[in-house]
């Protein structure tokens, strides 16, 4: 038996690159979801976007029109960042529900706007955070929650990359369009493209934004024109005196990916699947200096050494780990997630805390950025308004 019309979420694509694409395939496979739409102003991507649709969906260059139609229940966005506020604004002032790709906006001031009308909408909203659908992470944290690594002290998260992340124009006036994230304008670079995804998992961890960070960018490598830094370190504090250290350079890929999450029994590295265990010293209790002097005096002390190793050296671990989640398919979140929009739409049902999720991530990418930039330390610029 077919699904019937009524059943079917029917959904607009607004940006269809890389991601977009993979977004749109990722829906073309989810039961239930018919892609009504497609938009794109680079014109090879539209065409390509509706070619995969057999040219049954609506195509246009301008996501406005998009907007207009009747038949499309929600769109998912997909641009660069600088697009994001516009347009999930304008959706949401149209009556759609919105699923927008990370990070939340390019300025604060942007993200505040987007989350007080994504609050106050009757619409879903949904960010691109995957990892909010991805089983290790809900198994790492239920670890967390109970205790099993201690409490943690500290968060260690990094992306490493050995790539220009430049493309190659057909023309010159074309440069800015689809090198996009090398400009200020359009981008906040490493921060907002990859930090922003392991930020918001630093703020899922602790339940709770950063209260301020401390940060260093330069670009020592790409010296190529581009505005936005080609490595950055940031240090973000949180409540009870504990750091998430974050770096991200595209000069180097040794390290890769990853996000160490840190307690004095062990360690979990959430994005490998992995888990560490150690055993804790115990607390030593201080000697009994009067019993010690009375052994002296009364010649029953015995033999105490006069030195003893104060240091050896501590190299990585060897250990192979545990898997958090055993038998894990490789699956990221993607599909999940874009499954779970759909049924969102479908009952409309918002997900809990999905607004405050995109407001954190993409407040605290922004906040690293201006460390950088102004090079002092940035406050929590506090939480917007319903």
């Amino acid at each position: 038996m077919g699904q019937a019309a009524s059943d079917r979420v029917r959904l607009g694509m607004i940006g269809i690159g890389s991601r977009g694409g993979l977004l749109m395939d990722n829906l073309m496979q989810t039961p239930g979801v018919e892609i009504a739409g497609v938009c794109d102003d680079y014109a090879p991507n539209l065409e390509r976007a509706h070619a995969a649709t057999k040219r049954k969906a609506y195509a246009t260059a301008d996501y406005r029109a998009l907007l207009d139609r009747q038949d499309i229940d929600g769109v998912v966005i997909a641009t660069p960042l600088y697009m994001h506020a516009p347009m999930c604004l304008a959706t949401l002032a149209a009556g759609k529900h919105v699923f927008c790709e990370k990070s939340l906006a390019l300025t604060i001031a942007d993200c505040k706007r987007v989350a007080s009308a994504a609050a106050r909408s009757a619409h879903v909203f949904q960010i691109g955070h995957q990892r909010l659908f991805d089983a290790r992470f809900h198994k790492a944290l239920g670890h967390m929650r109970r205790g099993d690594l201690g409490p943690i002290t500290q968060i260690r998260a990094y992306w490493h990359r050995n790539i220009d992340w430049r493309r190659k124009p057909p023309t010159p006036a074309l440069e800015r369009k689809l090198n996009w994230r090398l400009y200020r304008a359009y981008s906040g670079g490493l921060m907002t493209e990859l930090g922003s995804h392991h930020l918001h998992v630093s703020n899922w961890i602790f339940d709770h934004p950063p209260l301020s960070c401390i940060g260093y960018g330069s670009t020592n490598y790409w010296r190529d024109g581009r505005e936005v830094f080609d490595n950055v370190n940031a240090i973000y504090r949180y409540p009870g005196d504990v750091q998430t250290i974050y770096d991200s350079l595209s000069s180097n890929r040794h390290h890769g990916m990853e996000v160490e999450v840190m307690g004095p029994k062990g360690t979990m590295e959430l994005e490998s699947g992995r888990m560490f265990w150690e055993s804790p010293p115990q607390a030593v209790t201080p000697p009994d200096v009067a019993n010690l002097v009375r052994q002296l005096e009364q010649g029953t002390a015995g033999p105490m050494p006069l030195a003893a190793p104060t240091w050896t050296p501590e190299t990585k671990s060897n250990k192979a780990g545990v898997p958090i989640l055993a038998n894990w398919k490789g699956d990221d979140g993607t599909g999940l997630s874009l499954a779970a929009f759909a049924n969102s739409v479908r009952s409309g049902e918002k997900m809990p805390g999905m607004v405050d999720h995109a407001y954190r991530s993409g407040v605290a990418a922004l906040m690293g950025l201006q460390a950088m930039l102004e090079r002092r330390e940035v406050m929590w610029p506090g939480n917007y308004k319903i």
